[in-house]
């Protein structure tokens, strides 16, 4: 039986509302949208809504997070990491559940962009300029999720306006064009978009010029890599990198916190250095479930870290320690090598968890004497981050994990998505989701700058981030580096040192040629399977089968890779 090609249709579901009532961005149920709908003023908005939405499909669910996380120099498999993508084994192939959801998802809503920008001239009853302001924010969303897909899939079907009706065909365009049309679309996103988050009446997750330049700088940043590569895109990198450091986030209020523990602190999405959220909801009307399963786009990261701690003396599952998903663990190379100085950088123990609070009386291990060791409410599990002696360990009453005991069931959580707001411990999260910041910026300015072969200038970039990393406690002069030590691989271990566990590592290490060489050092559990053709997705089977007029659909399998 023919099978209809629907990845690249519209699929326009819910969506999010730009409500100043509430001053953040609320949903709205879209039942079913229609070419007609976009042209009247709450059809345009609606699909506006849909285009937001379709992000809370991508960041929240454990779909994307296994993709960029998982299987890298960062992070391996826990004990439920199951996911054959984060181990690149066998299983990991064209029938993929998980790529298949992101593909399909990045061109249901980019079918729902294509429908607000074609149909932008046609709409009546609205301001012109809050009709320009519209278009510019699908722009920047359909960037973003093309961004998505040559990322991680190189040559990709580029659909540039709005299909109503089911194809049979379909062809993988160049990356080329594909990253020439992504630049486009971020330019003219720039010219229309509001300055920063922080200007008055934006509300947190909408799309902002210093945002899309940001995007804009880490598009010409990977592309230089590719064969698709131009010779100005390093320096077209650095130079918009630079351009919102110097210029653009000072004057729209956009600066780094002095305290990088601050960052990603629960109820502090907002804060000066964010750039651009995922935001997401508690309703189930919108959010898919808010139970303790992951079949909805929920905020699920704050449980993905997690190891089983509930099964260590002294310990049950509680709010704040998080349910036991147990999805990855950081890699020793994570812990104990980018984070070898944890006297002067802050920032390990600000990203991990290292006490457990005990919460079990009854579970609570007893002295010779047959007297409780510890109480509840004292620490039942401390992770120092470095190695004792046994005759050190055994000073302590509870107990004492080094990195050498860390095993697939009990190793350090990240703790950038915590949520101890909620009531239900199995609960998700609606913490929004931090995309992009103004740290990473720095990060990008650093790289572009040094592939451009201009590392001087890259240093200041590079220094002013390790420098945030010792506030409060550390020596900001020992965090500074020289020039010697500038290299690539420096800056993608101060990109985990800074980024770790925020969804860009996989693309990190795929973009600089460096994934196959970095997972095979450091991931125990991938690098006997990892081959050279994982620098690149596979194609989803559900795409190969569906195309079924013209040249086939290649799977990427046989792709040697990209850079």
């Amino acid at each position: 039986m023919k099978k209809i090609h629907l990845y690249l249709l519209s699929c326009l579901f819910i969506g999010l509302m730009n409500t100043a009532c509430n001053k953040k961005l609320e949903e709205v149920p879209v039942s079913n949208l229609t070419p007609d709908f976009f042209n009247t003023p709450q059809g345009f908005q609606a699909g506006l809504d849909a285009a937001y939405s379709g992000f809370r499909n991508i960041y929240g669910p454990d779909t994307y997070f296994e993709m960029t996380v998982g299987g890298t120099d960062e992070f391996q498999a826990g004990v439920d990491g199951t996911a054959a993508l984060v181990r690149y084994s066998s299983g990991f192939n064209t029938s993929d559940g998980t790529i298949a959801t992101i593909w399909k998802n990045c061109y249901t809503y980019i079918n729902t962009c294509n429908g607000l920008v074609d149909n932008a001239p046609n709409l009546s009853g609205i301001a012109a300029a809050t009709r320009d302001e519209m278009v510019a924010e699908a722009k920047f969303l359909r960037a973003n999720y093309y961004f998505i897909l040559v990322q991680n899939w190189g040559d990709v079907t580029l659909n540039k306006h709005f299909q109503s009706t089911p194809t049979l065909s379909a062809t993988r365009d160049k990356m080329a064009d594909v990253y020439t049309f992504i630049i486009q679309d971020l330019n003219d996103a720039i010219a229309s978009l509001p300055a920063t988050p922080q200007t008055s009446g934006v509300l947190p997750g909408k799309a902002t010029k210093i945002a899309a330049m940001h995007v804009l700088a880490k598009v010409y940043l990977t592309r230089g890599y590719t064969v698709a590569k131009q010779s100005d895109d390093f320096k077209n990198a650095a130079a918009t990198a630079a351009s919102i450091i110097s210029t653009v986030a000072p004057a729209g209020g956009v600066k780094l916190l002095a305290d990088f523990g601050k960052v990603c602190a629960e109820g502090n999405e907002t804060n000066s250095e964010i750039l651009w959220t995922v935001q997401h909801t508690s309703s189930l009307a919108y959010n898919g479930s808010a139970t303790q399963n992951n079949s909805g786009p929920d905020n699920l990261y704050l449980h993905f870290f997690v190891s089983r701690y509930e099964l260590q003396p002294g310990m049950q599952r509680d709010v704040m320690d998080g349910r036991p998903y147990a999805r990855v663990m950081p890699t020793r190379w994570l812990t104990d090598t980018a984070f070898k100085d944890k006297t002067n950088d802050t920032r390990y123990f600000k990203s991990f968890q290292s006490a457990w609070i005990a919460n079990n009386a009854a579970t609570i291990p007893k002295d010779a004497g047959g007297n409780p060791k510890y109480a509840v409410g004292d620490t039942a599990i401390w992770m120092p981050g470095v190695e004792m002696t046994s005759a050190q360990i055994a000073k302590y009453r509870y107990q004492v994990v080094v990195p050498s005991k860390y095993v697939n069931t009990l190793y350090p959580t990240m703790t950038k998505y915590y949520d101890d707001k909620r009531t239900d411990q199995n609960a998700p999260s609606v913490r929004p989701i931090i995309i992009y910041r103004l740290a990473e910026t720095y990060l990008i300015a650093a790289e572009a700058l040094f592939m451009d072969n201009r590392p001087g200038e890259a240093l200041p970039y590079i220094n002013a981030i390790r420098e945030r990393a010792a506030y409060p406690t550390g020596n900001v002069a020992a965090m500074d580096i020289t020039l010697p030590t500038l290299t690539l691989d420096f800056i993608l271990d101060e990109r985990s040192r800074e980024l770790c566990g925020e969804l860009s590592r996989w693309q990190d290490l795929a973009r600089t040629g460096t994934l196959l060489t970095r997972v095979k050092l450091h991931n125990a559990d991938a690098r006997a399977n990892i081959k050279p053709f994982d620098v690149l997705r596979p194609i989803p089977q559900t795409q190969i089968d569906g195309t079924i007029v013209g040249p086939a659909y290649d799977n990427n399998r046989n792709f040697p890779g990209w850079n």
